[in-house]
């Protein structure tokens, strides 16, 4: 059995930009082994599978894998997959729902001179502020002293908007650039916390780098050993939802633009929006640019369940 597949760059507006992901369409049929095995092929941070959705009153149901397990949500994937759909129909819808095992996840389809270039998820889940941990182990998992860490805004902490992971604010662009993951500190104190990934930012962002508000960096463990990913859309929500909660303004919309992967290579650009009303969080936001870089078919043996 063939299935069509399209990859596009995400969070850029350039080929060989973004974070790379691989949609596979019309995936009724395939078991979830057959979908862990297709990610795996393809080896992108996530690829995903667009099938029918349970509810009619939505667009689809999507299934997201890394490399090696299926995840609940993640945000490149789902711009990159709200672009790719728009950019097959007849007629480019304004919005998209995606039935996830995180929940609903809105996507709004972002044109430029009338053609669809781009997406904006909003996350599903409220923002969740879980296990701290210290400057000291922080600054150990990213080979880095105590020093690059700060903390006079928040402490190194899980959150999550749908997806956890550990956001820690350091201290320089200089620190950030020269961030190794240790793969000792790694194994030690990551599972303790409940979460394998560490993403981390800074808000020294030099002239020539602005007008970011933040550069970001996140590692991940890969299919061998520990990655860099380019553009990591549920992190970056959740950070800016960290960002937006402990922020003294009551009312109002958080807007930043956020800098990722031009340490590896691969420049991204993440723009974020978290609205808040007498205080509270009311809706978390992330999209950027897509562009369309390959399609083709895909041989699968047999049907799944």
């Amino acid at each position: 059995m063939q299935r069509r597949y399209i990859t596009v760059d995400v969070f850029t507006d350039r080929a060989f930009g973004g974070n790379p992901l691989g949609v596979v369409l019309d995936a009724g049929g395939l078991s979830t082994a057959q979908m862990q095995a297709i990610a795996t092929e393809f080896n992108y941070s996530e690829t995903t599978f667009v099938l029918p959705p349970q509810d009619s009153a939505n667009d689809a149901q999507v299934r997201i894998f890394t490399v090696r397990s299926e995840i609940p949500f993640a945000g490149h994937p789902n711009v990159g997959t709200g672009f790719v759909l728009a950019t097959q129909a007849a007629k480019a819808p304004a919005r998209l729902r995606f039935e996830e095992k995180a929940g609903l996840v809105p996507v709004e389809i972002l044109s430029d001179q009338g053609n669809v270039s781009g997406a904006e998820l909003t996350a599903p889940q409220a923002l969740q502020r879980m296990n701290e941990v210290s400057a000291a182990e922080a600054a150990a998992l990213l080979s880095l002293s105590v020093s690059d860490v700060k903390t006079d805004r928040h402490a190194p902490q899980v959150v999550s908007v749908g997806l956890p992971f550990l956001v820690v604010e350091i201290a320089s662009r200089e620190a950030v650039r020269r961030a190794k993951p240790d793969a000792a500190a790694f194994a030690e104190a990551l599972p303790r916390i409940g979460r394998d990934v560490i993403y981390f930012y800074t808000r020294d962002v030099p002239a020539n780098e602005q007008p970011l508000d933040l550069q970001a960096r996140m590692f991940h463990p890969g299919a061998s050993g520990i990655s860099e990913d380019p553009a990591t859309g549920s992190a970056t929500a959740a950070c800016a939802a960290l960002l937006a909660d402990i922020d003294a303004a009551r009312d109002g919309e958080l807007r930043l633009r956020i800098g990722q992967g031009v340490d590896m290579g691969r420049p991204s650009l993440l723009l974020t929006r978290v609205r808040k009303q007498s205080g509270a969080i009311t809706s978390v936001h992330v999209g950027g640019g897509c562009v369309k870089m390959m399609e083709g078919m895909l041989n699968v043996s047999g049907e799944g369940s």
